[in-house]
């Protein structure tokens, strides 16, 4: 056997023993329904490899890695061009983790890789609940005739808990009718005050947190498949992280890097502390 040293291309401290972890990272390169912008599906190599230019401690949660214990699976291998086989490989994946008993961290990819995590969450967690950070609704019915989109993956999702167990944050952009269905069921939050009024919507159940990167405005994360202006900062978003740590945090994803839209690799590192501080949560 060679000896070192040699650069890792796991997530920097990722521990090695997949039976000691709590957390379990899986990325998930897959853009197959991208509408806009594709490359999402480089996002999960490029956020490791910026991995090891961030710092292991926050200083804002004063917490270091060293307080959570994660594994890092590597990407699935999904097979590009195939959509029903790669959502069927990363259910099969979720399954496996949860049968574990470890808890799911996915790096997307687009926002459709969410829906067969959940499908596999609620089968073991009937009653869970979904927190939402998107500048989209993702609630169509159908996208270009299009069921399983990722413009459409929160509306299969509410198939399956029920509207009265999602909430929205960071949303505004949605057709008209969308927005409507949005308020009809008052998945929508919009500011502190707002989240203490419906945050019993998600309290006392196991909640799985999806955080589409395009919540961050553009002049924060440009390298994103679909920007829209007037989002969070990443200050802003962080605080939001804050409301999160009374919850049952049973799984969580990350998706919409799409990096090679920004060539400093701002949006990579942006993503990668954002990655780091729901770690540390």
């Amino acid at each position: 056997m060679l000896s070192g040293p040699f650069l890792s291309r796991e997530w920097m401290g990722a521990c090695q023993d997949f039976n000691q972890a709590d957390w379990v990272m899986v990325g998930l390169p897959y853009d197959g329904t991208c509408s806009y912008r594709p490359g999402s599906r480089f996002a999960p190599e490029l956020i490791r490899q910026a991995s090891w230019g961030l710092e292991s401690y926050s200083a804002r949660q004063d917490k270091d890695f060293a307080s959570v214990s994660f594994f890092d699976a590597g990407d699935l291998e999904l097979p590009f061009g195939n959509r029903d086989a790669s959502l069927a490989l990363i259910q099969k994946a979720a399954k496996e983790t949860l049968a574990a008993n470890k808890r799911w961290l996915g790096i997307g990819g687009e926002h459709l890789v969410t829906f067969p995590v959940i499908q596999a969450y609620i089968e073991k967690y009937p009653d869970l609940a979904i927190v939402h950070f998107d500048a989209h609704g993702d609630m169509r019915e159908d996208y270009l005739g299009e069921r399983l989109s990722h413009a459409t993956v929160l509306r299969r999702i509410a198939e399956l808990t029920g509207p009265e167990r999602i909430l929205q944050i960071g949303i505004r952009s949605a057709p008209a009718d969308e927005f409507a269905w949005m308020r009809a069921h008052e998945t929508l939050v919009t500011d502190a005050a707002d989240w203490q009024r419906k945050k019993h919507r998600v309290e006392g159940r196991p909640v799985f947190i999806t955080v589409d990167l395009d919540v961050l405005d553009p002049s924060v994360l440009p390298g994103t498949g679909t920007p829209e202006p007037g989002g969070l900062g990443f200050s802003e978003l962080i605080n939001w992280f804050d409301l999160l740590k009374p919850l049952n945090r049973v799984g969580m994803d990350v998706v919409e890097l799409a990096p090679h839209y920004d060539a400093s690799g701002v949006s990579t590192a942006v993503a990668t502390k954002v990655i780091r501080e729901l770690l540390l949560l």
